[in-house]
């Protein structure tokens, strides 16, 4: 069970090397840091600095080679996939730079799909559908296919679907990346608003300045490291 005082998100000398030929590259070393509830952290860095794969063995998508990760006090690392589906689905939300809509489901059907897999009847899924779509600025909108919004309009989407199910984890993997400043800038100003007002916990792996700045804090990624000095960073 949960206690209050346990850390959302708990990292714990993380770290993460892969093979290429003969040797092996360190992408993460001795990773620590602890997320309280409800607090949003940005990671920064460079392309390929390893912020995605620090994201991805978060979401236990991948392994650590030696560390451990806790969501809400359990040790996601030592998981078998079953359990790991299981955490993904009841605690964790996703926004991916690329949207990752289905396209052959309705905006309605998109968001209905995570609360289905947890068994959330009807009515309520309509009510929260309709409730959240309002939140996002796409009231009405329910019946259109992700080929029918904006680019802008589906990232809300995708928003929307991440923290529909109420999970107490939120990853965030350059949500504004694919969008044109303008619209990105509405779409960052949205995720803000919508996390402070939702209480969820937030993780958003970034390059940008702007993005990072909606942050309760920042950490660098840097050489494998996580450092608290964003500004020693060559953005």
């Amino acid at each position: 069970m949960h206690q209050p005082d346990t850390p959302a998100l708990s990292v714990q000398a993380l770290s993460k090397s892969y093979a290429e030929g003969r040797n092996r590259r360190t992408v993460l070393q001795d990773v620590s840091f602890d997320v309280a509830a409800g607090e949003c952290v940005a990671l920064v860095g460079r392309s390929g600095s390893g912020k995605s794969t620090l994201l991805n063995l978060l979401a236990g998508i991948d392994r650590p080679d030696a560390g451990e990760v806790r969501i809400m006090g359990q040790n996601v690392t030592t998981m078998g996939e079953p359990e790991l589906t299981l955490l993904r689905r009841r605690h964790i939300g996703f926004i991916y730079q690329f949207f990752n809509l289905i396209p052959t489901l309705t905006v309605a059907e998109n968001l209905a799909l995570p609360l289905e897999l947890n068994a959330m009847p009807a009515p309520t899924r309509r009510a929260r559908i309709t409730a959240l779509l309002a939140k996002v600025g796409l009231a009405g909108r329910d019946g259109a296919f992700p080929d029918q919004l904006s680019g802008g309009e589906q990232q809300r989407v995708a928003i929307a679907r991440a923290i529909i199910h109420d999970p107490a984890l939120v990853l965030a993997d350059e949500p504004t990346g694919n969008l044109d400043a303008q619209t990105g800038h509405r779409v960052l100003e949205l995720l803000a608003h919508l996390f402070r007002d939702e209480g969820q916990t937030l993780i958003l792996v970034t390059h940008s300045r702007e993005v990072s700045a909606i942050a309760d804090r920042t950490f660098a990624v840097d050489q494998g490291r996580l450092n608290a000095d964003t500004e020693a960073l060559s953005w």
